[in-house]
């Protein structure tokens, strides 16, 4: 099992530099950074998109993506390099490659009228089209198009018409080829170029989807013009309002026949316009930054996120009924169309926009769109993580919102490396390819300082001193290394290779050479990359941990000890360059790389027994050492630096309660940024602490409950009283109407509505105060009514949420947010109301049936209970286990809280939380417990296992468990028994054979397993199980305790070849058991497989046991037929229901199978990461015969693989390897 785990990734910007880079087809668009394609797609549940793969194939830059009209699933890419690529996003594999093109691929398309063509073109022509399979494979050139005057900027296939093309040129003529009729070449250029040389560049270029031959070209200059491509008129110029405005990209929109989008280039404007009228209907501002591309996708995203309500259609969109009122003036006739819009900018921003709102259902703002060189976190804000890039800019991210917050002014070439100044001084040095090194002031957003003494040379490394803040050290590849102070007098110059201080360099080449400054000597060479290595690093806790990034793509984790390679990672998909390790949690770090994303990694699992001392209790001696002790060859891993040192230093000032701050400090120093420290702010809250010590940070997370309102409604007075400082604030600050608006919708979501009338009175929203106004008392409508005497009352259109809050209907606003998967709005709305800050209108009523305010409490309690369910389930289908947790804690459900740490995997995190909540938590903190123990098995720390079980209170039977798997010499096993109190080897035997006497079947199990002879255990145990199951009226519970203690048998006696017959038959029944107990806990996904796995083992092998393969297949088919409504998606086959038969046969199914005790735990396990797109994704899973997104779990073949998540589940209802070999499965 792989001990790096990705917990965290970002994704890059869209470049700017060619035209087609981004696509979309059904419900998935894909957009191009230079080297790499980021594939979303809408997750029906939750109304969103999710990063789904990144395509990093290409490895110079990419210029242009086209998505096939005949198939969502395939896409074609061309790059510089020459090189045309087929990739399937359903399998994220490449299907066909064209190598070698003749000339560049500037422009590509699929071809509209044929299966699996797609032509392209060089600049200057001609135009290749290459049919990728069948008879014709092959690539030919097109007859007419070529010898082109002025180079092309792009060229569109007609949809209806078979091998209409058009081309558009850089000097602005448009070339149009129509089978049948004459070519024209280089028509239609603007009228104010003709007979000039000046260019004026096509930058988009659309057929009129409704016609045979109109066409919408844009040229940057000139403007948008609807043209005839057959009578070669233009037949409307469209204007702009502002003779400083130029469009970049246009878009038609499907859904409103005759209306078009464009993009201008300069300041991000979004124009909307119909072909009737050569004015824009509208004009929206979405961003700073000009616009790059566009694309509208054909189906808006559906409202798949269904909420039973008790009305029907109430949230009927604002353009679904659009029928214009007489009254409006002509700018308001056109309703704006529902349609969703692809939008990319010049920095790299990439954001889908829902044009009918008029808002951005998400937007990705300032990626880079480059090869990123260098990260690295800031010393004393750890949040914050610099990286610097080809594209040459720094930015500066927030790791646990994953958005980027600071981005440098740019245009600095190349920049290779990056240094955070020491302290509070908030600046960053920087070294370029070119322009020697800078200072960045990240406050103030300007270079303040720059220094040229390697003049031309490229600096590969920057470090500033956090010894002596003013000196900042460069080396470069002059050769030399150069210390100077901030104002620029240098003070050393060394010649490499003299030493280079401060300078981590790895050498340029594909081994890492390890010095000792003290020996003057190589002492170890680390082969194992098979390209150069860029990023070194060791860790900061253990001494002997050095982890290398390489180009040939991966990062490998090396014991330089022995010089072992402990783990490689192949999760970037081209060469790795930077890495850097969080400042406070020594086994977070980050990654960055030429496929332009970051990437966040934990490595906690290479400390699993440091983590499970600090649980068990464990004294300091065996969780902080020396380095010198540590480094000796075998010594388990001990932590040596200075963040575990601060902890002991601090634990050890505390007179009371030190253990519930050695858990928390340890776990957070151990977990990985995410929401850990958001779920200790919660326990403590829930155990009492007083709110004044809670962090500055704690409103910018889940907050409890309690603290919601109170915390928003300050939220809401700091926006509007905050002043607008001369220059702005950082990157995108709202103006001040967007703060004021901002600041309205908290108050009203907070039940404050006359301050937010007020509020929209300030902004010029009438209709909104007034209609809102009765919310507060009729006497303050009526004088809001007088304000506005003298101005007409017009309707706007209706928003929701206003209403239903006057009005106090929590319930119909609750449904109308979680109805657009607007969850966290739904969440607030209802704590509100639980609060008392939302009354009903008290409309009369007959007397005796009043309505008392208890039960609207109640029942806003329970609305509030869903919609955090709601929320947690969101974060977890996320892959955040941890802030599911939290939405949980947030309503003081504990035992939720920890269903979902452990169905996340986050078992350490779970007992440290557990431990601290006390009894509450304790039945899941034992349940976690007992998995870590299993954890602890496989790591052969057998001590450590039994005390983590002497943790639990009823614990005699799983230590029977433990003893009777230990695989020692009789004197080992007698030693853990005395551990354990139990018996020694000799006396279980006796026990066992007068147990066998007494006829007393699960005594005798027990002590023979514990005995010299186990096996002797196997067949009483399985003939007891055997007979019971062929009664009609068994259960789960009578069998399935014998069967797990006969699965902790030793392997190696297990394995022996007179144990066969009574082997097969225990892997038998475990998988048949297992089945059932996966039903019982919604393991919807290898329910089948665990079938399966029980009648092919019953297929193959020699063995009598009551179960029948055509009962089995009956079995399944019954569960599939009853459960399909839960877990069918909504695209899928209709529905059937399920017949008689199937409906008994289910009943008595779930007669055997009872309840779940741990109520928490039912449901799939999801770990950290499950979602994260790698590069690693090629594995099928020998269980699903699909491919694995997120973690993998190799099975003791070393080939075959299975998710983690499938893993997880597997072990916890069946113990054994589903490769049938009776190895136990231990994915802990």
């Amino acid at each position: 099992m792989s001990q790096v785990r990705q917990v965290g990734l970002l994704a890059a910007g869209c470049q700017p530099w060619n035209k087609d880079v981004c696509a979309a087809s059904g419900d998935r668009f894909a957009y191009c950074a230079t080297l790499a394609i980021y594939i979303y797609q809408l997750d029906h549940r939750y109304n969103e998109f999710k990063l789904h793969a990144i395509m990093s194939e290409h490895k110079k830059t990419i210029t242009a993506i086209s998505w096939c009209p005949h198939n969502p699933d395939l896409f074609a890419s061309g790059s510089t390099d020459n090189l045309v690529i087929i990739w399937n996003v359903a399998e994220q594999k490449v299907i066909a490659k064209l190598d070698s093109t003749k000339g560049i691929p500037a422009s590509l398309s699929w071809c509209w009228n044929a299966e699996d063509v797609v032509a392209f073109v060089s600049h200057r022509g001609p135009l290749f089209i290459w049919t990728i399979s069948g008879p014709d494979s092959g690539v030919i050139v097109h007859k007419d198009a070529h010898s082109f005057l002025s180079d092309i900027c792009m060229f569109r296939w007609h949809t209806h018409q078979k091998g209409k093309v058009v081309f558009g040129h850089i000097d602005g003529s448009l070339s149009i080829f129509h089978p049948g009729n004459k070519n024209q070449k280089h028509v239609l250029r603007p009228e104010s170029l003709e007979g000039t040389d000046e260019e004026d560049p096509v930058t988009a270029l659309e057929w009129d989807p409704l016609s045979t031959d109109y066409l919408l070209v844009v040229n940057l200059h000139y403007g948008i013009r609807l043209v005839d491509s057959e009578s070669l008129s233009c037949i409307t110029t469209f204007n702009l309002p502002s003779a400083a405005a130029s469009v970049q990209c246009l878009a038609w929109v499907p859904s409103a026949p005759g209306m078009f989008i464009t993009g201008d280039s300069q300041v991000g404007v979004l124009r909307i316009w119909n072909v009737s009228r050569t004015t824009p209907i509208d004009n929206l501002k979405l961003k700073k930054t000009g616009f790059h591309c566009l694309h509208v996708l054909n189906s808006p995203p559906r409202k798949k996120f269904s909420v039973q309500s008790p009305t029907k259609n109430h949230y009927t969109s604002s353009t679904s009924e659009a029928v214009p009122p007489p009254t409006l003036t002509q700018n308001q006739a056109f309703s704006l169309p529902p349609g969703h819009a692809v939008c990319c900018f010049l920095d790299g921003g990439v954001g889908l926009y829902d044009m009918g709102a008029k808002k951005w259902d998400f937007l990705r703002d300032l990626g880079h769109v480059e090869t990123i060189f260098d990260c690295k976190f800031k010393p004393d804000d750890p949040n914050l993580l610099a990286t610097a890039s080809f594209d040459g800019t720094i930015k500066v991210w927030d790791i646990n919102t994953l958005t980027a917050v600071y981005t440098s002014p740019g245009n600095e070439g190349v920049i290779y490396s990056l240094s955070w100044a020491p302290g509070g001084l908030n600046c960053i040095a920087g070294g370029t390819s070119r322009n020697g090194a800078f200072i960045w002031n990240v406050q103030k957003g300007k270079i303040i300082q720059r220094f040229n003494e390697h003049g031309t040379n490229g600096i590969f490394c920057v470090a500033w001193s956090h010894k002596d803040s003013k000196r900042i050290a460069t080396c470069s590849s002059d050769g030399f290394c150069i210390i100077r102070t901030i104002d620029g007098k240098v003070l050393h110059k060394y010649k490499h290779p003299a030493a280079v201080f401060g300078c981590d360099w790895s050498q340029n080449n594909n081994t890492v050479r390890i010095w000792d400054y003290t020996q003057d000597a190589c002492i170890n060479i680390l082969n194992g990359h098979t390209a150069p290595v860029r990023g070194l690093m060791w860790n900061t806790e253990i001494p002997y941990l050095l982890i290398s990034g390489s180009w040939d793509y991966t990062i490998k984790v090396w014991d330089t000890r022995e010089g072992t390679c402990v783990d490689t990672v192949y999760d970037h998909g081209a060469d790795v360059y930077g890495l850097t390790c969080h400042p406070s949690r020594p086994f977070t770090m980050a990654s960055c790389s030429r496929d332009s994303t970051v990437r966040l990694w934990s490595l906690t699992a290479l400390v699993t027994p440091v983590q499970i001392n600090i649980l068990a209790d464990r004294s300091w001696e065996e969780i902080i050492g020396n380095t010198d002790y540590a480094i000796e060859p075998g010594t388990p891993p001990l932590l040596c630096g200075k963040v575990s040192r601060d902890i002991r230093q601090e634990i050890e000032k505390l007179t009371a309660n030190s253990q519930v701050k050695k858990l928390r400090w340890f776990s957070e120093c151990l977990s990985p940024p995410g929401g850990s420290d958001n779920l200790w702010n919660l326990v403590a809250v829930i155990k009492g602490q007083d709110d004044s010590l809670l962090p500055q940070n704690y409103c910018k997370g889940i907050m409890h409950l309690k603290h919601l309102i109170k915390f928003r409604t300050s939220e809401a007075q700091e926006l509007t009283t905050v002043k607008m400082s001369k220059f702005g604030g950082g990157i995108g600050v709202p103006t001040k109407e967007e703060r004021l608006k901002e600041a309205a919708e908290i108050h009203l979501r907070l039940g404050q509505i006359q301050r937010y009338c007020e509020l929209m009175v300030e902004l010029g929203e009438w209709d909104k105060a007034l209609s809102i106004a009765p919310g507060v008392s009729v006497k303050y409508w009526k004088k809001l009514m007088q304000r506005r005497a003298d101005q007409l009352i017009q309707e706007d259109k209706d928003d929701v949420i206003p209403y239903c809050i006057a009005i106090g209907d929590v319930k119909k606003l609750v449904h109308f947010f979680m109805s657009r998967g607007q969850l966290k709005e739904a969440l607030l709305v209802a704590q509100a109301a639980c609060e008392g800050n939302m009354q009903p209108l008290h409309v009369s009523v007959p007397k005796g049936a009043s309505y008392s305010d208890d039960i609207y409490k109640e029942d806003y309690n329970e609305l509030l209970h869903k919609v955090s369910k709601e929320l947690a389930e969101w974060y977890f289908q996320d892959g955040r286990a941890v802030l599911a947790a939290c939405c949980h804690l947030a309503i003081d459900n504990i035992e939720l809280a920890m269903a979902y740490l452990i169905r996340g995997n986050e078992l350490e995190l779970a007992v440290c939380v557990g431990t601290v909540l006390g009894e509450s938590a304790a039945p899941a903190t034992h349940y976690a417990l007992e998995l870590l123990a299993r954890k602890c098995m496989m790591i052969s720390v057998w001590n450590l296992a039994a005390d983590l079980l002497l943790m639990i209170p009823d614990n005699e039977l799983h230590l029977i468990k433990l003893c009777a798997f230990y695989p020692g010499c009789t004197e080992e096993i007698n030693d853990l028994h005395d551990k354990c109190k139990l018996p020694t080897v000799e006396e279980c035997m006796q026990l066992a054979e007068t147990a066998h006497a007494d006829d007393n079947i699960f005594e005798t199990v027990k002590y023979y397993l514990l005995s010299q002879e186990p096996e002797k255990a196997l067949p009483i145990g399985i003939s007891f199980v055997k007979e019971y199951i062929s009664s009609s009226d068994w259960t789960l519970d009578t069998i399935y305790p014998v069967l797990d203690l006969l699965s902790y048998i030793r392997t190696e006696k297990l394995l022996l070849h007179t144990c066969t017959e009574a082997r097969n038959e225990l892997l038998i029944l475990c998988g048949y058991i297992g089945a059932l107990l996966a039903i019982r806990r919604q393991y919807q996904s290898i329910v089948p497989a665990l079938y399966e796995y029980t009648s092919q083992l019953l297929k193959r092998r020699e063995v009598s046991v009551p179960l029948k393969i055509e009962y089995l297949s009956e079995e399944l088919d019954a569960w599939r037929a009853c459960t399909q409504s839960t877990n069918r998606s909504l695209e899928d086959s209709p529905y059937t229901p399920p017949s008689d038969s199937q409906r008994m046969i289910y009943a008595t199914l779930l007669k055997r199978l009872k309840e779940e005790s741990l109520k928490g735990i039912i449901g799939p396990d999801y770990v950290t990461g499950s979602n994260l797109p790698s590069h690693s994704d090629i594995h099928i899973s020998c269980l699903t015969g699909l491919k694995i997104q997120g973690p993998v779990f190799f099975l003791e073949d070393g080939k075959s693989a299975i998710s983690l998540n499938d893993a997880l589940m597997w072990a916890k209802v069946n113990p054994f390897s589903p490769l049938g070999t009776g190895i136990r499965l231990n994915p802990f």
